[in-house]
């Protein structure tokens, strides 16, 4: 995996190990656009790596520093995610701009990229995260188009359930208490049930807790989901 050097000046020193991956789209007109973006000083924001339609990465951050590209979040108890996670931005117009599949060339870059990432730093799946996960009232990338499941085939992310599904018949109260144990931010309801919709059930995103999320929360919930393996 060839990698373009990139340096961006945006960074600062970790307060925490590297136990989290979050993904990101970039969400501009352009790669040059995103790149610009992420390298410039008045901006205040950056990634670690930033991926571009056509395979090529480009190394912004050193991973022992904390970019800034997550902003305001929260997953699983942890509100400094800029110091716990390694971030990659994948350049996509993203829903602004004209939102499109994710080609074949950046998604096989990205394997081998998160998997160093995910070695190198003993990261479980359950912390590999999209930008939406750690701030639902904020985020939607990397979306509903991004291959969640590709990932979760090579073990790089956590499945969508697929088997021996049940719902709980939780209350609406009992889902997001579990959703909360999972590891989103429950604050803003609407906003935590859409997000988790998103990662797990993309082709129906209407924010409503029905069977359908509850059996696949409890699945999720469970030592091995089986899903997408």
């Amino acid at each position: 995996m060839s990698i373009v050097e990139t340096p961006s000046p945006n960074f600062n020193e970790r307060q925490l190990p590297v136990t989290m991956i979050v993904l990101h789209y970039t969400g501009m007109e352009s790669a040059a656009a995103a790149i610009a973006r992420l390298t410039d000083p008045v901006a205040q924001v950056s990634a670690h790596y930033l991926i571009d339609e056509d395979g090529a990465v480009h190394a912004l951050v050193p991973e022992d520093q904390r970019a800034w590209h997550a902003g305001a979040s929260h997953w699983r108890g942890i509100t400094d995610v800029n110091s716990a996670s390694i971030g990659i931005e994948l350049v996509n117009p993203g829903h602004e701009y004209g939102y499109r599949d994710f080609p074949d060339a950046q998604i096989d870059a990205l394997v081998p990229l998160m998997q160093a990432i995910k070695d190198r730093h003993g990261i479980t799946r359950g912390n590999i995260v999209g930008h939406s996960d750690i701030a639902p009232t904020r985020k939607q990338d990397p979306g509903e188009r991004f291959p969640w499941g590709k990932l979760a085939r090579l073990r790089l992310a956590m499945p969508r359930p697929t088997r021996n599904l049940m719902d709980p018949l939780w209350s609406d109260a009992g889902f997001l208490l579990a959703l909360e144990r999972f590891g989103y931010d429950v604050t803003d309801r609407l906003a935590a049930v859409v997000a988790f919709q998103r990662r797990f059930r993309p082709e129906l995103i209407d924010g409503e807790i029905d069977g359908e999320c509850r059996s696949l929360l409890l699945a999720l919930l469970l030592p091995k989901p089986q899903g997408d393996e």
